[in-house]
């Protein structure tokens, strides 16, 4: 027995290696026994409180269920997982609960060693079994939301071969899911013994750098730093999460946020408005706070903000109502009238990034997109990728509506008595779902044209607890989303475009996409070996997303603007991919 289970170790052996991390498709920046990101100040002082604006309200502390309002920094401060993101790299992973990570040559495994020091904050040392539940709890309960099951959905089991030994098989070989599940959140098995369902307000016991403390009817949660936290020395952690305490403050309204900021509620605050940018924060109000306006620049992929049309519902089924309804937004006039000119216009899927599509398909891209042929409009091929339509400087929107009208004259519509109606009588309206105020300004100009030739859009307000159940049940006409993609995507493609996901309550396929050649082209997502081969996957998928027009492109910046506080210590060096509340959050310190 003895010598069949060194055979066994040895086979392993040859077939894997351990590594302190990974990259995909090239070298990881940071080497083995690396002091700290270059991102951090590795001798950060500890102390102080941060406090951060959020959005709506919640009512569970359970950060995984499909129902409720999650509170906002549960999983992301009290739960380790596997592994951490270098902020430097498209895609790169370093050693955090998992001490090293073995990926199979085969690439139908991976293998990660959990290290022996990490401890829950109940004590108990992390260990296989906890790895396992989280797993199969995110993937396999009903309760959960659906994203973790399309995230991992290529994993057919996982194994505990010892205490601090975890492996995942695969169903079969794909390019990035040996990382991605270094992404896992991992709680102990004691969190949720019956399931998510019947834990539907309970906090996940974890071992993360800070312990929720307490919370106030869901205008207000607060977590406290774990002083013996486990990790705080390890390379991935040094000079990271040094406040004492952070704080959430939720906001119903945004008329609240903006008082909140400036009447000092807030030490840090992302501002997404670009007229509030412009009007909203008198720099002698600010300074009375100690406050001050800033502006980072950004290499991320911007992904595509947009209006999105829901394909199940007509009239959005036919192409042509989609594609009318895109010619009829007026971004240029929009944007100088309302964004004072500070936006560009999103174009792609991965707007910002090489993996946007342009001009006409070639090389890689063009071998990917002829295997699918069949299931193309020759316009993919003959004509270059799609561009949003441009505001004539002399004439005015008037000849793009013209353009808008007569597609959807093509589908049946006449205009009678200042209306367009279909051949049935019915009047084409669209209700426009809106998550805040801000977009009845930003439609207000829109509806206005529409009418001109006969289209009704309603625009409804609803509260944010509202808002998410109905885009989560795909109730609505048109809504605005944000396409969020990395410099590497991958498995999150399935949840955005896979007929699977166009059927799962609470996915991101907001527009309901199922077409035969987008299954088609994601399975390229799993299977890629260079990185040259995944941006021709993703200019295939944009190319083919592009010409189905599903959402009206919005608009994105390069840069990020912020307020925060003067006491609030930034590292020298900004990472090259990053949120800003998340960096500020995880590597900024109160100057002493």
């Amino acid at each position: 027995m003895k010598i069949f289970s060194a055979l066994i170790l040895l086979f392993a052996a040859a077939h894997a290696y351990a590594a302190h991390g990974l990259a995909l498709g090239q070298p990881v920046r940071y080497p083995a026994g690396f002091k700290s990101f270059d991102y951090v100040n590795p001798e950060a002082p500890k102390g102080g409180t941060f406090t951060l604006p959020a959005a709506g309200g919640f009512d569970t502390f359970n950060p995984f269920t499909l129902k409720g309002s999650r509170e906002a920094g549960m999983a992301m401060l009290t739960l380790d997982t596997l592994a951490e993101k270098g902020k430097d790299e498209p895609f790169a992973i370093y050693s955090l609960l998992a001490q090293d990570i073995s990926p199979a040559s085969d690439g139908l495994s991976v293998t990660f060693k959990i290290n022996p020091k990490a401890r829950f904050h109940n004590g108990d040392p992390v260990q296989a079994k906890d790895v396992a539940a989280s797993f199969n709890i995110l993937t396999r309960d009903k309760a959960a939301a659906p994203m973790y099951r399309f995230y991992w959905a290529d994993v057919a089991r996982v194994e505990t071969p010892d205490a601090r030994t975890v492996v995942f098989r695969f169903k079969k070989r794909n390019a990035e899911l040996h990382m991605t599940l270094g992404e896992l959140p991992v709680f102990s098995h004691k969190s949720y013994p019956e399931g998510l369902a019947a834990a539907p307000n309970t906090p996940p016991i974890g071992s993360g750098p800070y312990r929720f403390n307490k919370a106030d009817s869901g205008r207000l949660s607060e977590f406290v730093r774990d002083k013996n936290y486990w990790a705080q020395n390890l390379p991935v952690r040094k000079g990271m999460y040094n406040f004492d305490t952070v704080r959430f403050k939720y906001y119903k309204d945004d008329t609240v946020r903006l008082e909140g900021i400036k009447g000092g509620q807030y030490d840090f605050m992302q501002e997404n408005s670009a007229r509030n940018w412009a009007r909203a924060y008198p720099e002698e109000l600010l300074a009375k706070r100690r406050l001050r306006k800033h502006e980072w620049r950004h290499s991320n992929t911007a992904g595509m903000q947009g209006f999105v049309m829901n394909l199940r519902r007509a009239p959005f089924n036919d192409i042509r109502v989609r594609q009318a309804l895109v010619e009829s937004f007026d971004f240029e006039n929009t944007n100088a009238r309302l964004f004072y000119g500070l936006y560009r216009r999103s174009n792609s899927f991965f707007t910002h990034s090489e993996m946007a599509a342009s001009g006409k398909p070639s090389g890689m891209e063009a071998a990917m997109l002829e295997r699918v042929r069949r299931h193309l409009p020759a316009a993919v091929f003959a004509q270059n990728a799609p561009e949003p339509p441009k505001t004539d400087p002399v004439h005015g929107i008037r000849p793009n509506l013209r353009k808008a009208r007569a597609l959807l004259e093509q589908v049946g519509y006449r205009y009678r008595n200042g209306v367009l109606v279909n051949p049935q009588g019915r009047p084409l309206v669209v209700e426009f779902l809106s998550p805040s105020k801000t977009y009845e300004r930003v439609t207000a100009k829109w509806r206005n044209d529409l009418a001109k030739i006969g289209v009704r859009m309603n625009v409804r307000m609803a509260d944010p607890s509202v808002y998410r159940k109905r885009v989560g049940s795909f109730d609505f006409d048109m809504t605005v989303v944000v396409y969020a993609n990395s410099q590497s995507p991958g498995n999150e493609q399935f949840d955005y475009f896979s007929c699977a996901s166009a059927k799962a309550e609470g996915s991101h396929n907001w527009a309901g996409v199922c077409d035969p050649a987008v299954e088609a082209l994601l399975k390229h997502f799993e299977s890629f070996e260079t990185r040259t081969e995944l941006v021709a996957a993703s200019r295939a998928l944009d190319r083919v997303l592009r010409h189905q027009y599903i959402v009206v492109p919005n608009w994105y910046t390069d840069r990020y603007r912020v307020v925060y506080r003067n006491t609030l210590g930034i590292p020298a060096r900004q990472p090259k991919y990053y949120t800003p509340a998340e960096w500020a959050l995880s590597a900024g310190w109160v100057k002493r």
